[in-house]
C-alpha cells in the first residue's frame, strides 16, 4: 500500500490482536539505529549530505540482490507529506514524534503491510522498526535482522570491532538495538501494585515509557517497557530478557485481575458497563477520558465481562480518536470543543456498527 494511501486509512498490523498474549501486549517492537561510515551523525549533517544518506538509502531498498530481504519498500520525503499525514504516521506509531521537528531532508521508508518502518535522517541515518501485535519479539528481531542483511549488501555501516554499530548517542551503541513491549495494565493499577512493579524492573536495566515514547503519557494504563542497554549484550540476550521481564508482569496482571473479580466483582462490572454506557452514548469526550474508557472496556472484554467486541476495534479506536485521524475523517478544521464532539459521534457509530 502506497504511503499517501497508509496516511488515509486508521489500521496497522499491530492492531490486529493476533499475537501471544494480546489481552494484554498491544504490541512489539524491534528497531535498530545504523549510521553510515564516513559520514557525521545526522544533527551535524548539512543538508546536502543528509539527501546523499537519502539517495544512498533509496538505491539499497532497489538493489535487486537484496529484494527478497527487503520486501515491497517505499521511501518518500517527509517533506513530501503534509503535516496532518506526518501526524497520523506518529499516532500509528510508524515514525516517533521527534522525527516530525525540523523535517527537512528526512524521509520514511514503509513496507507495504506497515510492519516495517525506517526513520532516515533522525537521531541516527537509519533507525530501522518492525512492529508486531502481541507479544512477538522474536519474530520482529529475526524481521528486523533480514532487512538488515539486505540494506548492507549496498550500504557501508559505521562499525567498530571493540565497541559495535557507532551511534549518536552513546547509550545505543553496541547492538544499536531497542526491543520494547506496548502493555494495557489496569489491573496492577487498580489494586495499586503498578509502581513498585514498574520500579522492580528498573533493575533489570529496562525503563518505562508512555503511550508514545519518552516523555509521553501513559494514557489507557498503556506502558512501554523497553530495554535500556546495548552494549555488552547481543540480541538475543537483549530479546530474551525483555520475554522473561513481560512474562513476570503478564503473570502479575492476570493475578491482579482475577484478584479483582473475585474481591470485587460488582464494583468492576459496574466500571466496565458505565465505561461501555458512556463511550456509546456520550455526545462530549475528550481524549484523555475516552482513552480512560476505553482501558477499561478493554479490561471488561478480557474478563468476559462484555461480549461481541473485539480488541482489534479497540486498538483502532485509539488512534481515530486523535486530533490528526478525525481531522483527516471530518476533511476540516476543528476546536477543541468540536473534536469532543466529533469524538463522541465517532465512537458512538463504531459501537452502533458491533453486532449485537
Amino acid at each position: 500500500m502506497p504511503i499517501k494511501e497508509i496516511v488515509n486509512h486508521p489500521h496497522s498490523h499491530w492492531m490486529d490482536a493476533e499475537g501471544e498474549e494480546s489481552d494484554i501486549v498491544i504490541s512489539s517492537r524491534v528497531r535498530v539505529a545504523r549510521n553510515l561510515a564516513g559520514i557525521p551523525f545526522p544533527h551535524l549533517l548539512k543538508k546536502e549530505k543528509s539527501n546523499e544518506v537519502i539517495h544512498a538509502l533509496r538505491l539499497a531498498i532497489q538493489n535487486e540482490e537484496a529484494a527478497e530481504l527487503l520486501g515491497n519498500l517505499e521511501l518518500c520525503a517527509l517533506s513530501e507529506l503534509t503535516p496532518l499525514e506526518r501526524q497520523i504516521l506518529v499516532d500509528k506509531h510508524l515514525i516517533s514524534p521527534e522525527f516530525l521537528n525540523n523535517y527537512e531532508a528526512k524521509a520514511v521508508v514503509l513496507r507495504d503491510d506497515e510492519v516495517v518502518s525506517i526513520m532516515v535522517n533522525e537521531e541516527d541515518h537509519l533507525r530501522i522498526q518492525c512492529l508486531l501485535p502481541g507479544l512477538c519479539l522474536k519474530e520482529a528481531w529475526n524481521i528486523i535482522d533480514k532487512i538488515d542483511d539486505g540494506l548492507e549488501k549496498t550500504l557501508d555501516y559505521a562499525f567498530s570491532e571493540k565497541l559495535g554499530y557507532l551511534t549518536s548517542c552513546p547509550t545505543n551503541v553496541g547492538t544499536g538495538m531497542r526491543a520494547s513491549v506496548m502493555l494495557h495494565l489496569p489491573g496492577l493499577k487498580l489494586t495499586k501494585q503498578l509502581y513498585g512493579v514498574l520500579n522492580a524492573i528498573g533493575k533489570l536495566g529496562l525503563t518505562v515509557r508512555g503511550l508514545y515514547g519518552e516523555g509521553s503519557e501513559a494514557l489507557g494504563d498503556l506502558y512501554q517497557i523497553s530495554n535500556q542497554i546495548t552494549l555488552g549484550q547481543s540480541e538475543e540476550d537483549i530479546t530474551n530478557n525483555l520475554i522473561s521481564s513481560t512474562l513476570q508482569i503478564l503473570n502479575q496482571e492476570k493475578a491482579a485481575r482475577q484478584a479483582l473479580y473475585q474481591n470485587r466483582q460488582e464494583i468492576i462490572e459496574d466500571r466496565v458497563h458505565r465505561a461501555y454506557g458512556t463511550l456509546k452514548y456520550a455526545r462530549i469526550l475528550t481524549l484523555e477520558e475516552t482513552m480512560r474508557l476505553i482501558s477499561d472496556l478493554r479490561l471488561g472484554v478480557a474478563l468476559n465481562i462484555i461480549s461481541g467486541i473485539g480488541i482489534r476495534l479497540l486498538n483502532e479506536l485509539m488512534v481515530k480518536i486523535r486530533p490528526a485521524f478525525l481531522k483527516k475523517i471530518s476533511g476540516q478544521e476543528m476546536t477543541p470543543p468540536q473534536r469532543q464532539v466529533y469524538r463522541a459521534g465517532l465512537i458512538r457509530k463504531e459501537l452502533e456498527a458491533v453486532p449485537q
